[in-house]
């Protein structure tokens, strides 16, 4: 099964990188006047980073289908449901912070660095795609 992104077919290389580097559940921690530690938690109704990391040859697309990813992930308001390999389904919102959503790199010609002016058929390698799990 193809990992999907809406209509978007992602690379098969592609891995969920943060899957278990998040917590459901939301702790602060303080002290009272009189010393006491005082513990408040509840569960976290949404924010889960999907971070998908490729960076290697198996994991490209053609420049065309980038240039579509990037801009459909850039769009306010962009809202998906991305299938995984196992079935699994989120609703996700692209993670505007940073880097941004999409980080992908042409792919090198052998002996060559490549057609100045890329063609819609020139390979890139996805490095990252970040999403952010909405309910």
């Amino acid at each position: 099964m193809a990992i999907t992104l809406d209509t978007f077919t992602l690379p098969d290389g592609l891995r969920w990188t943060d899957e278990f580097a998040w917590s459901p559940t939301a702790q602060q921690t303080g002290y009272l006047v009189a010393g006491a530690l005082l513990v408040e938690e509840s569960v976290k109704q949404a924010g889960r980073p999907i971070t998908l990391v490729g960076g290697q040859a198996w994991a490209w697309m053609q420049r065309a289908e980038v240039e579509a990813l990037h801009a459909a992930l850039s769009a306010a308001d962009a809202r998906f449901t991305l299938s995984l390999h196992d079935g699994r389904q989120f609703t996700v919102i692209p993670r505007q912070d940073g880097d941004g959503p999409l980080i992908a790199r042409a792919l090198p010609v052998v002996r060559d660095s490549g057609p100045a002016d890329p063609v819609a058929s020139s390979q890139y390698i996805i490095e990252r795609i970040r999403l952010l799990e909405v309910a």
